[in-house]
């Protein structure tokens, strides 16, 4: 087990985003190099390409630019806790991700949590916070664009996401 905190980089988010699409918490090559769903066959920025019919974006500076120029945040449900590795599975004291911010300032409309262990960390310890804050904003957990979800093909992952797409062009 390591202690993990997402100390490395931050949300990424501006003023016109729509939508938050939230993570668990960084895996060892998103900590790396800093930046979200970093490892090579994390199939997140294929679907994302896929979506908006562009090539997928390589490195920091152009993940980061499609995020921004398609109205998407990105963070984390959790900011810190005790892994092994990149298994979610592993996860013990987890400290909930402040997202009031974000969705006081930002636009967002909808939130995406990707995979199981984000659904059930943003319900368990995130939305209670933002409950409190009259926050209301709603929730869907999509599938794992991580390569331990290999059941998933790339086009039953794209067709899953259409929701993100929807949101972020506010249709």
């Amino acid at each position: 087990m390591q202690h993990v905190t997402h100390d490395a980089f931050g949300p990424l988010w501006a003023a016109d985003s729509r939508v938050l699409i939230l993570g668990s918490i960084p895996s060892p090559q998103s900590r790396k190099y800093g930046f979200y769903y970093m490892h090579p066959q994390n199939r997140f920025w294929r679907v994302m390409a896929a979506l908006f019919g562009e090539p997928v974006p390589e490195g920091v500076a152009n993940r980061r630019d499609f995020a921004i120029r398609h109205h998407i945040a990105l963070y984390d449900a959790l900011v810190e806790c005790d892994i092994a590795g990149a298994s979610d599975a592993s996860i013990r004291n987890p400290v909930a991700a402040d997202l009031r911010p974000i969705l006081h300032e930002a636009c967002i409309q909808a939130i995406f949590c990707t995979g199981a262990a984000s659904a059930t960390y943003f319900t368990k310890y995130c939305k209670p916070a933002l409950d409190a804050d009259g926050l209301s904003i709603p929730m869907t957990r999509l599938p794992s664009t991580s390569p331990a979800n290999a059941s998933w093909s790339l086009d039953r992952l794209v067709k899953a996401y259409r929701p993100v797409l929807d949101a972020a062009l506010d249709i």
